[in-house]
């Protein structure tokens, strides 16, 4: 079953086109990488995914729903940590985690006790009643992903979740993200070309806002004729820059 089935997608801002024609299919509980230099159209992507954006043209669906005519629907069934973390600094990690359990439905008790569970699993418990803008960097990204699934989401967005840490803080995130492996749906966006290798079932790279190639990371090696990922990744990048 495909969790995500994207066509024809295009997304304009004003003259500047941020996706053009995307088409995709990411099945259910898959983790799949968005790859791509800066400009290439991820984090635009993911924003029409989640409901943030509005499609100019193609479609999108989230286990059948339309981000367009569906959007409350679609909205349920996703969680987002973008690049920029998503908590409130001046809450508590508790209090961050009770407050968006609210927002999408959950009783106060519901909430508080979701919020209990959740800092345990994710490591937090000795810091729930720390404000967040006191946590490390590491440590606040945590907290985002915290957040972003305590709502029970089917498809998880991991926008540059590392983006900006340290090589601890990193390898961290991603034990967290391989125990989500297969128990939902995960869409990983990153600069970190090992972070893709390590995690990803299967990689879409985009460039000037088109699908430039999808496969495993060894289907894309073949493809490139390289011994490397990396090797892989600047050769078939570079192919669509020299046309």
């Amino acid at each position: 079953m495909n969790a995500l089935q994207i066509r024809d997608l295009t997304k304009r801002f004003g003259s500047t086109t941020a996706l053009d024609g995307v088409s995709l299919e990411v099945e259910e509980g898959e983790l799949y990488g968005l790859l791509g230099i800066n400009g290439a159209g991820k984090s635009t992507l993911i924003g029409i995914l989640s409901g943030l954006l509005a499609p100019t043209s193609g479609s999108a669906s989230v286990y059948g729903r339309d981000v367009v005519r569906e959007l409350s629907e679609v909205r349920k069934l996703v969680g987002v940590s973008p690049q920029e973390t998503a908590i409130a600094p001046n809450l508590t990690v508790e209090e961050n985690l009770r407050f968006f359990a609210g927002i999408y439905g959950a009783s106060a008790d519901e909430a508080r006790a979701r919020a209990q569970e959740t800092a345990r699993r994710f490591g937090l418990d000795g810091e729930r009643k720390k404000r967040a803008k006191t946590l490390s960097g590491g440590r606040k990204r945590r907290l985002s992903i915290a957040v972003a699934l305590i709502t029970q989401p089917k498809v998880l967005f991991l926008d540059e979740p590392t983006l900006g840490l340290d090589v601890v803080a990193r390898r961290e995130l991603w034990k967290i993200v391989k125990e989500l492996k297969g128990k939902m749906t995960i869409v990983l966006t990153s600069h970190y070309l090992e972070e893709i290798e390590a995690l990803c079932d299967r990689v879409a790279i985009l460039s000037h806002g088109k699908t430039l190639a999808v496969g495993t990371t060894e289907e894309l090696k073949a493809r490139a004729g390289a011994d490397s990922f990396e090797d892989a990744f600047i050769e078939l990048v570079g192919e669509e820059e020299r046309e």
